[in-house]
C-alpha cells in the first residue's frame, strides 16, 4: 500500500503530541498491511464527507483518507480528534 499525505495531513500531524504520532505510525503499519484490519476501525464517512474514509489511531483521534486507485494507493487527508469532521 503506498500513502500520499496531503499538504493539511502534514501540517496537523506534525502538531499533535509525540505520545499520538508514535500510536499513529504503529497503525499506519497495520494500515500498509490491511487498510480494513478490525484494530483499525475503518468505517465509511457519510454527508459532506461521502466517498471518504477513517480509520482510528485510540479512541479520540483518526485520520480521514480516501483510495486513489483500486485501493493500492491512499491519500491522508486529515489528522486529529473528532474535530476533524467538520
Amino acid at each position: 500500500m503506498h500513502i500520499l499525505y496531503l499538504p493539511a495531513f502534514a501540517r496537523q500531524y506534525k502538531k499533535l503530541p509525540t505520545e499520538i504520532q508514535n500510536l499513529a505510525e504503529k497503525k499506519e503499519i497495520l494500515f500498509r498491511e490491511n487498510p480494513f484490519d478490525p484494530r483499525l476501525k475503518t468505517h465509511k464517512l457519510s454527508g459532506a464527507l461521502e466517498g471518504f474514509y477513517a480509520f482510528s489511531i485510540n479512541s479520540s483521534y483518526r485520520i480521514i483518507f480516501d483510495f486513489e486507485d483500486k485501493k493500492h494507493t491512499a491519500r491522508f487527508y486529515r489528522v486529529g480528534t473528532h474535530d476533524i469532521y467538520e
